[in-house]
């Protein structure tokens, strides 16, 4: 992977100028605004559904007889994105981003009819993996249309128009979504939403036909998939399916998977991630090994917070959740603030402090275990925790666009994908296991059970989490390549 000279801010991924009426106007300027309201219609989209599945999951899972499979409905959704997010690289190098994204909104449309008409539970799997591979498809196909259709200067700004997708589905969501499941039934929710794809897909394909379609070098000969890395692909996905299922049982035999799937994630993660990403190499390895430290360490954190608020403080499930509603403005916020123009100089230490923020926040939401520490506490560490995400999440996106030539642009938005839900499931695997160790029950991809837990149990989490997030803070200070700036 090569590092790119630095460019002016008005020259795209592929080093030249962007249109003048490109330059004069804004990501809803008249140039943009047909494919910024697509493609920020589809993420809106996305985010509904990952905050309404979660409510109706559970009545699902009772319906269809299937609560000991309950966590294999999310893991099988992640484990398909991975293979998913390495195709969609390959196929937008090599042919364009049009295809991909097109596809995986089908994928992941044809993916929620099917749970939503399952008979079965195993069913309602089948359809969470359809529905996870084109997911992976989508979100790296996107990232591609990004890097493609805008130039340098207005990419933090569809970055944070993308992290604004989720301040009202987070706090909508669930709540729509309950009325939803309560009044009509839990499948409504599942067959309702690939009703609303057909708008997005109307206003964003023809606006990425005439914008970011083809190959990066239209006079390059078409090069076929490389099948070592669809090889490895299926080495990822396979192996981040076994270690989550290891990590659900402390048992001996859950040693076997988690061996198996260790011998497959290794390399795997190695040839599908930068060179010089795990000794943080300066510039593109350290943007994704930073992708991967700040997300892991905030969705393993994250998934255990409303559990210790309800075991510990005797909180409901309802105002446990909704402890964390604010952390989606505050990211909107901190994603708004790092696309500020007047911050361009100071990007670097933005994203260093964010991850300060991040560790802080972390490392203070468990002494809410403390009787004498108002349970809001929470609620305002995590604000600050999801404001220092947003300047660091937007940021790491906005850095691999600069930092990626044209023609490495969808194998590196995969690695930067591949990076943040390898982290996650490594990370909750290490949790959930420290965390059933020492009296607590097991964790799934999203979500946790227990009976009669320790607070030493959530320390376990809590603390390590943050030493992750300090880990990322010192990264932060590598995200600038040899030659390069970071404005």
């Amino acid at each position: 992977m090569t590092a790119l000279k630095p460019r002016d801010a008005d020259v795209d991924a592929a080093g030249i100028s962007a249109p003048p009426e490109a330059q004069g106007g804004g990501v809803l300027g008249r140039t943009h605004r047909a494919l910024t309201i697509g493609i920020v219609s589809v993420v809106l989209l996305i985010a509904f559904e990952a905050t309404a599945v979660g409510t109706a999951m559970p009545v699902a899972a009772r319906e269809l007889h299937g609560v000991p499979l309950y966590a294999f409905a999310f893991s099988s959704y992640f484990t398909t994105s991975l293979f998913g997010m390495v195709v969609a690289g390959q196929w937008a190098d090599r042919r364009g981003p049009l295809g991909g994204l097109a596809v995986g909104i089908g994928a992941f449309a044809a993916g929620l009819l099917v749970s939503g008409t399952a008979s079965s539970m195993w069913l309602f799997i089948l359809g969470r993996a359809v529905q996870g591979l084109g997911g992976g498809l989508v979100i790296v196909a996107l990232y591609v249309v990004v890097g493609r259709a805008y130039p340098e200067r207005l990419r933090p700004s569809i970055m944070a128009a993308f992290a604004a997708s989720w301040v009202v589905p987070s706090v909508v969501g669930p709540l729509a979504a309950g009325t939803i499941t309560e009044h009509l039934g839990w499948r409504w929710v599942f067959i309702g939403i690939p009703v609303l794809v057909v708008l997005p897909l109307a206003i964003a394909l023809p606006a990425i036909r005439r914008m970011a379609s083809g190959p990066a070098d239209p006079q390059a000969p078409v090069e076929p998939f490389d099948r070592r890395q669809i090889g490895l692909a299926l080495g990822i996905s396979v192996g981040a399916g076994l270690l989550q299922y290891a990590g659900q049982e402390l048992r001996w035999l859950s040693l076997l998977p988690a061996a198996a799937g260790v011998a497959l994630l290794v390399p795997a993660v190695r040839g599908l991630l930068p060179r010089g990403t795990y000794r943080a190499a300066r510039g593109l390895p350290s943007v994704v090994l930073l992708r991967g430290l700040s997300a892991g360490s905030f969705i393993a954190a994250e998934s255990f917070v409303p559990l210790m608020l309800v075991s510990e403080r005797g909180l409901s499930p309802t105002m446990a959740g909704l402890s964390l509603a604010v952390g989606g403005a505050s990211w909107a916020l901190g994603s708004y603030a790092q696309a500020r123009p007047r911050f361009e100089p100071y990007r670097e230490r933005l994203t260093v402090l964010g991850m300060l923020m991040a560790a802080a926040s972390i490392a203070t939401v468990p002494s809410v275990m403390i009787d004498a520490v108002p349970v809001w506490i929470v609620a305002a560490a995590w604000t600050v925790c999801c404001f220092g995400m947003g300047l660091v999440i937007s940021q790491t996106s906005v850095l691999l666009l600069k930092l990626s030539p044209p023609e490495e642009a969808g194998a590196n938005s995969a690695a930067l994908q591949i990076s943040d839900g390898f982290s996650n499931v490594v990370l909750l695997a290490a949790g959930g296991a420290a965390f059933a160790a020492l009296g607590g029950g097991a964790v799934g991809a999203t979500h946790v059970s227990t009976s009669g837990s320790h607070p030493a149990a959530f320390a376990a989490v809590f603390l390590p989490m943050a030493a992750v997030a300090l880990v990322g803070a010192w990264v932060a200070t590598r995200l600038k390549a040899p030659g390069t700036s970071m404005a």
